[in-house]
């Protein structure tokens, strides 16, 4: 586990700072140039790279401070120009025509960052550019006398090199393309997991709301096996007073208090944020006798557990109608308005109670 960690620190580090990555490792491999060309004593090569390393540490400058596109523009023009004046001057056989393969992801991956829509077409160009610069370089130079003949030891490590470095980038930028992919793909998903729980959960609860509560109950009332359950309508008494003395911050907090209150009571219970301080507790395979005992407890504990808000007790009551499911019912909404009812009419009358039966 601490090495996957340690694999995905370094590749989410590599993901957002992939350019200023890829400009880090060309200055390194210009630097290494430099060295061989100036063991090699070819001199126009030397003065060439000691250039592009300047470039490079120019191209830092610009990555950190945001300007991508001069970036993308410098590698591929570099890149391009050194393979050519390399090849012309040492020789196809010390493989700098490895760079322009090299290039390839590079085109590929930043110019489908940078670029969008039809522009994306210019992507498509220059890898035919690409591939016909690689075409002319094998054709004029595969056999021709190179300028400066280099030293087989040397000209055996520049191809090694421009061969490593090719294959490098390749794989480098493969797995930069896999790992952005699976990225983007669970950042996908998640935000799909919000949005589906935003659209059946309340946010300030985190409570089912409407769409999420009212499939629940049909459900239940259309499975056959399903002999006992009920629906608990309550109603917080007062609550417009409490945003009025004490703010809707106040308000909120009450909610989010009561909700607690609920949900460690009835555990088990789906539980619904009807509207506003209305709220639906869901009580599966529980007898009628039984879930008026429980209710009753329920609203003496949220009368005997104020919400403390910046040092203030705020005392909270609530009014409860309960309606248990029998057969004549069909719909969720016909079983929640008799409980409504029976919670308006515990509202007239005296409010901090449960009601379980019609008035007569």
């Amino acid at each position: 586990m601490k090495n996957r960690s340690l694999i995905d620190k370094t590749m989410h580090f590599l993901f957002h700072n992939s350019f200023l990555f890829t400009v880090a490792v060309m200055c390194l491999v210009h630097a290494t140039l430099l060295v061989v060309m100036w063991c090699t004593h070819v001199t126009p090569l030397v003065h060439f790279n000691i250039l592009s390393v300047v470039v490079y540490l120019f191209c830092i400058v610009l990555c950190r401070v945001g300007h991508i596109m001069p970036v993308y523009v410098s590698i591929l023009l570099e890149v391009s120009i050194y393979a050519i004046v390399s090849t012309r001057l040492i020789g196809w056989n010390c493989g700098s025509y490895c760079f322009l393969i090299s290039i390839l992801p590079i085109i590929i991956y930043f110019g489908c960052f940078l670029l969008k829509g039809l522009q994306r077409w210019i992507v498509v160009l220059m890898l035919a550019l690409n591939f016909t610069v690689y075409v002319c370089l094998y054709v004029r130079y595969a056999d021709a006398q190179p300028v400066y003949e280099v030293p087989y030891i040397a000209r055996m490590f520049l191809l090694i090199f421009a061969s490593f470095v090719m294959v490098f980038s390749i794989i480098f930028y493969n797995a930069i393309y896999i790992y952005s992919s699976e990225y983007e793909m669970i950042n996908l998903e998640q935000k799909n997991r919000q949005l589906s729980a935003d659209a059946q959960e309340d946010v300030l609860t985190n409570l089912l709301n409407r769409r999420g509560f009212l499939p629940l109950v049909e459900s239940l009332m259309d499975d056959q096996q399903t002999h006992h359950f009920c629906i608990a309508f309550c109603d917080l008494d007062n609550f417009k007073r409490v945003n009025d003395s004490y703010g809707h911050d106040c308000g909120d907090e009450v909610l989010r208090h009561i909700t607690k209150l609920i949900k460690r009571e009835m555990y088990g219970c789906d539980i619904c944020r009807w509207g506003g301080e209305e709220i639906i507790i869901l009580m599966r395979d529980y007898d009628f006798a039984v879930a008026k005992e429980k209710l009753e407890y329920l609203r003496k504990c949220i009368e005997a557990n104020p919400t403390i808000f910046f040092n203030k007790r705020i005392a909270t009551t609530i009014t409860i109608g309960l309606e248990e499911y029998r057969e004549k019912y069909h719909e969720p909404e016909e079983i929640i308005k008799v409980a409504d009812a029976r919670m308006y009419y515990g509202k007239q009358h005296g409010k901090n109670i449960v009601i379980y039966e019609d008035a007569v």
